[in-house]
């Protein structure tokens, strides 16, 4: 059995294990990894080396975005940024069958655009829309797998946590390539999800009693307004190439932050604390999987290379005999 197919057999079955028994998967991704290099080296190298892989992982300018964006969806949650972005999507499914799930759609797919995670558009828009779903009759699982199959639109709709990732490790995609790459799948993700959305309300009889009066929707379209120019500004800003997707999600935070402060005037100050604690625990979840996971690239790309550099030597010996 070569190496690098004995390497991968015992990540795989330690990862699975480990995850069975209910480790954290950053964890058991980062064991698995040292254990799996464990027969071709001694073992403080392995774990010296691990550490400093994980570190060369995350030391990656492009990565800040991760942070900031994340900063930028908390702030939105707290700062009824997400409640307007949902009476908008409200406004715009009417009361067709399942429009309150139809609502939980079009605001995941705002919300994860403008905040780059999906995680936190399904934190939102669950804690927000799932109450009132539950007191129309909804079935709580119909809700929970609308939003979770949905959640993820705002990792294709830009700005996108994912793509800024998937541009590092792929030694430096264009961001704003993958940016304009990423409307089309996400939008049609999205309507799909409606179509079945609403075959299963309609068998089911899932319908809105909520309605809206002339001057509340032109109160909606205002309060939501200054929600949607934040995409305009950010994703108009990458690619129009006036400043990266590093400073695109400053920008965000920055513009999410004054319009809760002294726009919406939905956030103190006292509270921003708590914000920026929350990200930090999120981000520091995120980064360090980033960070194992250059452990596993490395162990793979190590004992590829080692086999096939052994492979060399004796042919290279074969020829001079």
């Amino acid at each position: 059995m070569s190496t690098a197919l004995l390497s991968g057999l015992i990540i795989l079955v330690l990862l699975l294990i480990m995850l069975i028994a209910g480790v954290p998967i950053a964890v058991a991704l980062g064991i698995s990894s040292i254990c799996a290099i464990l027969p071709v080296m001694d073992t403080s190298v392995a774990v010296l080396t691990g550490a400093q892989r994980i570190f060369s992982g995350i030391s990656v300018f492009s990565l800040l975005a991760i942070p900031f964006f994340i900063l930028a969806g908390n702030i939105m949650n707290k700062g009824g940024i997400a409640v307007r972005l949902i009476n908008l999507a409200k406004l715009v499914t009417g009361r067709a069958p399942g429009a309150l799930a139809h609502t939980n759609v079009v605001a995941n797919m705002l919300f994860g655009a403008i905040s780059g995670s999906g995680t936190a558009a399904a934190s939102a828009m669950g804690s927000i829309i799932g109450p009132i779903e539950k007191d129309e009759g909804y079935d709580p699982n119909f809700s929970a797998a609308a939003n979770i199959a949905t959640a993820p639109t705002g990792l294709l709709i830009p700005p996108s946590n994912v793509m800024i990732t998937f541009s590092l490790v792929s030694g430096g995609t264009s961001v704003a390539a993958l940016f304009m790459a990423g409307y089309i799948p996400g939008i049609l993700w999205g309507l799909a999800c409606m179509v079945v959305i609403y075959f299963i309300a309609k068998k089911k009889g899932y319908r809105s009693t909520s309605k809206f009066t002339g001057k509340e929707k032109i109160k909606v379209l205002l309060e939501a307004i200054p929600c949607l120019l934040l995409i305009i500004i950010v994703i108009g800003g990458i690619i129009g190439g006036i400043f990266t997707a590093t400073e695109g999600s400053v920008v965000a935070v920055v513009y999410s932050l004054l319009l809760s402060l002294f726009g919406y005037k939905s956030i103190k100050l006292k509270e921003i604390p708590q914000i920026l604690k929350e990200s930090a625990e999120m981000t520091g979840i995120i980064i360090f999987l980033i960070g194992v996971s250059s452990i596993m690239s490395w162990v793979m790309a190590f004992t590829t290379s080692r086999h096939w550099f052994l492979r060399a030597c004796w042919l290279s010996a074969t020829i001079n005999l």
